[in-house]
């Protein structure tokens, strides 16, 4: 059987949330807007996934807004508290290793007229007072990701937040929480975020459905037209079978992350045991990073050819993010990695469906391309 470690690109459904799509695809397949008895089916489906999502960070069930993936999570988020509160202050501040829905989007408003302050790490880490400071009077958001999706850092974004919001009370704070989700704790009140983006495909849900939560009182200018779903905020008939989906996996996982966690520590253990013995490899992620994401470097090995290797022999990782393709995204010479460290990156990442076994033909692999494959 293939060994699956590109879990941060996304993961495998569960049969709880393919069963939950597969019933309102075909049982309870009616409009949320519809007025008869299949429309308040629809709806109160949509309802109990919101339910269920809210509970699962902490947050009322009214702050929860669906969409179509996080991409369109962080759009809404950055181009919405912009429009809404960027009239006299224009400066938004993100670090520099945000994923492209919100770097891309952030590049978007500066030619609408904002500052942009994207603060990097120091010697491979963020220092907490680097990204406060960044913050001042004319700062109407700052935006960080929990977990970055590369290498596994994560930032501190609760400490961050907390500052920020005793100094600048008025600046909206929103984090990226796609890699941190379901496996970090993730609450909105130790968070402190105004908003918080979540994606259902990282958590064992199906693409094509994300959510965004608003805390009350916090102001976002819609980025979509139409038919006033979703309390106006996302308008667009709402994709019951998706949603219902990203419930059932949020139900099924909310309950044990703390063992899950603990599980896939000990198979990061195994795996940086695994790879200390094989000469010509190097681990660009922190020792204090989410045990999830293992970011390495195999000297001499370009990633593509590496990834095609191990890919031969039924093994899938990823070279980078999933959604650069393949091409240096930059995020890992932020790190402080260098270009020909970069070049020859792979990232494995893990579930808690992983085993020791499985690292175990990692291993024997990436030996056998070694010695095989040329850079």
């Amino acid at each position: 059987m293939a060994i699956y470690l590109d879990n941060a690109a996304t993961t495998k459904p569960c049969n709880e949330a393919v069963s939950a799509a597969y019933e309102a695809m075909t049982v309870n397949f009616g409009n949320p807007s519809s007025l008869h008895r299949a429309g308040l089916d629809a709806q109160l489906a949509v309802d109990k996934a919101r339910k269920v999502i809210a509970g699962s960070i902490g947050a009322d069930s009214s702050c929860v807004y669906f969409t179509s993936g996080a991409t369109e999570s962080n759009n809404l988020a950055l181009r919405g508290a912009a429009a809404a509160y960027g009239k006299r202050k224009k400066k938004i501040v993100i670090s520099s290793v945000e994923h492209p829905s919100v770097n891309e989007t952030l590049s978007a408003l500066e030619k609408n007229g904002f500052t942009a302050v994207r603060v990097s790490p120091v010697s491979g880490a963020f220092r907490a007072d680097d990204l406060i400071n960044a913050c001042d009077e004319e700062t109407c958001l700052i935006s960080l990701m929990m977990v970055n999706n590369e290498t596994g850092h994560i930032l501190p974004v609760s400490e961050v937040f907390a500052a920020v919001k005793k100094r600048f009370p008025d600046i909206i704070t929103h984090c990226d929480c796609v890699q941190g989700y379901m496996k970090l704790p993730v609450r909105v009140n130790t968070l402190g975020a105004d908003m918080i983006s979540l994606s259902a495909h990282k958590i064992h849900g199906v693409k094509g459905v994300g959510a965004l939560y608003i805390r009350k009182g916090v102001r976002v200018i819609p980025i979509v037209s139409g038919g006033g779903q979703e309390k106006g905020i996302r308008s667009g008939t709402e994709s019951v079978p998706l949603i219902a989906a990203f419930g059932a996996a949020a139900e099924k996982y909310s309950a044990d992350i703390s063992e899950r966690y603990d599980k896939v520590c000990d198979l990061r253990k195994q795996l940086l045991a695994e790879l200390s013995e094989i000469p010509g490899i190097t681990v660009n992620s922190p020792a204090d990073g989410s045990p999830y994401i293992v970011n390495i470097s195999v000297e001499g090995r370009r990633s593509e050819i590496m990834l095609h290797f191990l890919e031969q022999r039924d093994i899938y990782v990823s070279s980078g993010s999933a959604c650069s393709k393949g091409a240096r995204s930059g995020v890992l010479k932020e790190f402080g990695i260098n270009d020909r460290a970069a070049d020859s990156a792979l990232r494995i990442s893990m579930t808690h469906e992983n085993t020791v076994e499985q690292l175990a033909q990692l291993g024997a692999a990436l030996r056998e391309g070694i010695k095989k494959l040329k850079g």
